[in-house]
């Protein structure tokens, strides 16, 4: 094989029309420079310079190497050139393959910004629900990174985020509204809201049922989707067990954490921990953080916030009313 090196001195003793003129343009010694077309010729299998008493001359074969070696040489520094604009912020692809609660929750203002950064890079998402299935796709070489809770297993390198809790949901107006927290072991008589068995929050829950050593009920129905279950359950069709990220916005329904208090990771696998791009957009995950870790963070539905302010709007006053003629009266 021609190495780049190679093809730079060919062209060079072809453009200089001699052997000293060239070595002298490439800094190296004549019998170096001589090796090197040694090389090429031989790789090629015939000469591609004539050696004159002043000079030399290129071969018809040289002549044609010559055109392709310029070519060559040329894509070689744009492929310096990329790999540079790349470490630099300004070229190359990043894919993402992240879980379908984070994007919204975690991702998009990371995204939105780095599109305002860094324009020349190319952010490539894809949304799953199993992180494993996530794990896979990066092991087979199509995602830089995956964004998600713990797959079963990995060797891979891991950056975490933080912890995220996982509460329960219920219609508004269920006896968990009472409850500060809710134990597990309340979930056993309740119709219950499940997941699909290829998403992965269907083997975490059972595990975590089975950690606590609590039997659930038969789910009365199941989704793909924690945000559904979320949902779902607050339109009264059971309680379901969600994530915080799958809250995002906060359904108008009863979330209350677990007793006691239920928290998974959140982490960054990356296939290749030393690429300079990746590394950058992994910083900025882990400089912003987890926006809402817990159950207590979350804004309350519109509902709620209406009846805050209709206290605000009508209790104040009327203690006003209250308290005044009590002030003036001791005055």
């Amino acid at each position: 094989m021609i190495s780049l090196r190679g093809l730079e001195c060919l062209v060079t003793i072809t453009e200089q029309g001699s052997l000293t003129k060239a070595a002298a343009v490439l800094h190296m010694s004549q019998p170096a420079l001589s090796h090197q077309i040694a090389a090429i010729e031989h790789e090629i299998g015939t000469p591609v310079i004539e050696r004159l008493p002043r000079g030399i001359r290129p071969t018809a074969a040289g002549l044609a190497a010559v055109e392709e070696a310029r070519a060559a040489l040329a894509a070689a520094g744009q492929v310096v050139t990329a790999a540079r604009r790349a470490a630099a912020g300004k070229g190359g692809r990043i894919r993402i393959a992240c879980a379908e609660t984070m994007t919204g929750w975690l991702l998009v203002p990371v995204l939105r910004d780095w599109q305002h950064r860094f324009p020349g890079v190319e952010l490539e998402l894809k949304e799953y629900t199993s992180a494993d299935r996530m794990l896979d796709t990066l092991l087979a070489g199509e995602a830089d990174i995956t964004v998600a809770p713990p797959p079963t297993k990995t060797d891979e390198h891991v950056e975490v985020l933080g912890e995220e809790e996982i509460v329960v949901v219920a219609s508004p107006g269920h006896r968990f509204a009472a409850m500060a927290a809710v134990p597990l072991a309340e979930l056993s008589d309740e119709p219950f809201v499940h997941y699909d068995p290829d998403n992965g929050n269907a083997v975490w829950v059972d595990e975590f049922a089975a950690r606590r050593g609590v039997a659930l009920p038969q789910p009365t129905l199941r989704t793909g989707s924690p945000r559904t279950a979320a949902h779902l359950a607050a339109s009264g069709m059971g309680v379901a067990i969600v994530p915080v990220s799958a809250l995002t916005p906060r359904p108008n329904a009863v979330v209350r954490s677990f007793d006691p208090p239920e928290l998974r990771r959140v982490i960054v696998i990356v296939a290749a921990p030393h690429d300079v791009l990746v590394h950058r957009f992994v910083a900025d995950l882990k400089r912003r953080g987890l926006p809402v870790e817990r159950a207590a963070q979350l804004r309350p539905p519109a509902a709620e916030g209406l009846a805050e302010g209709l206290m605000a709007a009508t209790v104040l006053p009327l203690l006003g009313l209250l308290i005044l003629p009590m002030i003036y009266s001791k005055a």
